[in-house]
């Protein structure tokens, strides 16, 4: 052990518990650096805050993980919300999440004034290669979970079955019910999951706060498309962030098609847009969920665009955190019952074919209109997956390909 890793163990366990103050610095660090998706920032979590500064041990942070990865919503930022409440309570779960999110969502909120701005060939050329991307990225998240999530020929059939049904039926509730028929096939089809981690030591809200947490996320799940139907462009917008946040199943790049049906389909964003801010996600560090304080930037409220990006932003995430919440009081009794893996496991097999037929449509046809971009995407996509490259390089390699096609016919 090093002395500098060695430091860090005695100063957390003297300190703890910690403060507000200290989570908060620790994530703005995490937040302006974490770059590479869900799966890196928990890797990062996991550096910084159990080998380097032993806030938890790694049974604690691998049982507040499965806890994540089981509920719906964004598994990486419900983690640091989980972990920031293990070192602080509700203060340092909330100084935990503004600190890993803000960075990145002010970031997304400035690129998205500046697409209201860019009409140029070459700002047109600069958001082209950014759709390019999240080809790219798209592609190479659902190579990834295919081979993790779909591993044995039933999983295969199950994530065929619903990428056939939502390239059949185009319409947004295919995607719930794809969502209800992977569960349903798991639990009774799928056999030998592995058994979750047993509970450890861990600093639990009460019963009785869990149960009115629970209650408030399936009031409001139930009462904010309601709201909208009164033509109100504000709640409109909370109840398609929210119903995404609550909804979404495998990580970020699956609140792709999520979002899609109600904000392309309603005419809220082109598909340009839509896809431009996917792309720009990729480019900051942070939670790819912050890509909610583009759409909503954008999204035409009648206030401000502040207002609107916030809104988006609070909407998406807060569905995850009050599940989280309400679940981990019951997490021991939850995760004792291996059905209930073989359910998640059908779930997550009909996610891989939900990101497929959301990267054929809207990715790849509204991105992909020309032989070269064809050709660009596969350079980029054979530069991150076979050559490593980070995404920053994929970016600026798409971005400057279509900028150069703009020079050359100049």
């Amino acid at each position: 052990m090093s002395p500098i890793v060695f430091y860090h163990r005695c100063v957390a366990m003297k300190s703890t518990p910690g403060t507000a103050r200290e989570v908060f610095l620790t994530f703005l660090q995490l937040g302006l650096t974490a770059f590479g998706g869900p799966t890196a920032h928990i890797g990062y979590f996991r550096r910084a805050l159990v080998e380097r500064r032993a806030w938890l041990s790694d049974a604690q942070f691998t049982h507040l993980l499965a806890l994540c990865q089981f509920l719906p919503g964004p598994a990486s930022s419900q983690l640091g919300f989980a972990l920031g409440y293990e070192r602080a309570g509700w203060r340092g779960a909330m100084a935990a999440f503004c600190a890993f999110t803000l960075p990145s969502a002010v970031m997304l909120f400035g690129f998205a004034q500046l697409a209201l701005t860019l009409h140029s060939a070459t700002g047109e050329a600069l958001f082209k290669g950014l759709k390019l991307v999240a080809v790219v990225i798209v592609a190479d998240a659902l190579w990834g979970m295919s081979r993790q999530l779909c591993n044995d020929t039933r999983r295969r059939l199950i994530g065929l079955f619903a990428f056939g049904l939502l390239m059949t039926i185009q319409s947004g509730w295919a995607q719930w019910l794809v969502i209800l028929l992977g569960a349903l096939s798991g639990a009774l089809w799928l056999t030998q999951a592995p058994a979750m981690p047993t509970e450890t030591a861990l600093r639990k809200p009460g019963k009785r706060v869990a149960l009115i947490l629970a209650a408030i996320a399936m009031v409001l799940l139930a009462v904010l498309p309601l709201l909208a139907q009164n033509g109100q462009p504000l709640f409109t917008l909370m109840d398609i962030f929210y119903r995404a946040g609550a909804l979404v199943f495998g990580g970020g790049h699956v609140v792709l098609p999520l979002l899609e049906a109600p904000l392309i389909g309603s005419a809220a964003l082109s598909e340009s847009q839509f896809l431009t801010g996917y792309g720009i996600a990729q480019a900051v560090p942070g939670p790819l969920f912050t890509v909610a304080a583009f759409y909503g930037a954008l999204f035409d409220t009648g206030m401000h665009s502040v207002i609107g990006a916030t809104v988006a932003l609070a909407a998406i995430f807060l569905p995850g955190f009050l599940l989280l919440a309400a679940v981990l009081p019951y997490w021991q009794r939850i995760s004792a019952h291996p059905q209930l893996t073989n359910t998640l496991a059908g779930v997550n097999a009909a996610v891989v074919g939900i990101l497929a037929a959301a990267w054929i449509n809207p990715v790849v046809s509204a991105s992909v209109v020309h032989w070269t971009d064809g050709l660009i995407a596969l350079a980029g996509f054979a530069a991150l997956r076979y050559w490593r490259l980070s995404p920053l390089w994929i970016i600026a390699g798409c971005v400057g390909a279509t900028l150069g096609q703009v020079l050359l016919s100049a």
